[in-house]
């Protein structure tokens, strides 16, 4: 791979880690292509942004392609996602812990089958308070750990199917497909109020933006490694 292949547009299919950020995945590629091009300067970004605690596909744009990434960000995606029932977070998943508990004993499958139709379609949704928007300049999530009041406005989402996979032990296992800016930590958390019970994310996995598939996609080392490998700069 040459200097100007990278320059003229790259698409790269990353399956973000635990725990890192999308910014941080940006940052590590970006840092090994400087080098390996021995340029000051190269264009790298995310189309969407994935929390720390979720994995799955990322999709970064190199060089040229760029340009695109409004068109990727619109795209449909696909999560698999693990919601726990019984407790609620103030962020909606683990990253906060449990400010309050509620009983389960009566959210049977059958009964979370009843209540997803409901979450299908175009709804209103209201982010969590602990998210990546911006207000007034600042991100939700910067107020939020600050302990600064945070009130944000519902807004409107698509859902166009919500698929069981699994329930065990008041975990529940779905397949979402849905479109931009739906936040599937407000759908663990609405789930929960529908069945007056409480529940928060526990695991989600982003498989899925537009054709693109997580399958075979490399994590950020490997393509950090692969740029050093193959690039004659």
């Amino acid at each position: 791979m040459t200097a100007e292949e990278i320059k003229s547009g790259q698409v790269l299919l990353v399956d973000k880690p635990l725990n890192w950020t999308s910014f941080q995945a940006v940052s590590k590629i970006r840092y090994t292509l400087k080098n390996a091009l021995n340029e000051k300067k190269i264009k790298v970004g995310h189309a969407g942004t994935l929390d720390p605690l979720a994995t799955g596909l990322l999709i970064i744009c190199v060089g040229k392609m760029t340009k695109e990434i409004h068109t990727f960000m619109g795209q449909e995606k696909e999560y698999v996602a693990k919601i726990k029932f019984g407790a609620t977070t103030p962020s909606y998943d683990l990253e906060s812990d449990i400010n309050q508990t509620f009983p389960t004993a009566h959210v049977t499958e059958q009964a979370i089958a009843e209540i997803l139709p409901q979450f299908i379609g175009e709804t209103k949704q209201l982010p969590p308070i602990f998210s990546a928007i911006k207000q007034g300049g600042v991100r939700l999530y910067k107020k939020a750990r600050a302990g600064e009041q945070v009130v944000v406005e519902p807004r409107d989402v698509y859902i166009r199917e919500i698929e069981i996979l699994s329930f065990a032990e008041q975990e529940l296992s779905i397949r979402v497909t849905c479109g931009k800016g739906t936040y599937i930590r407000s759908l663990a958390h609405d789930l929960g109020q529908a069945l007056h019970s409480g529940a928060h994310l526990a695991g989600l996995r982003r498989t899925k933006i537009g054709s693109y598939s997580v399958e075979g996609a490399k994590d950020p080392i490997q393509w950090c490694e692969h740029f050093v490998n193959t690039i004659d700069a």
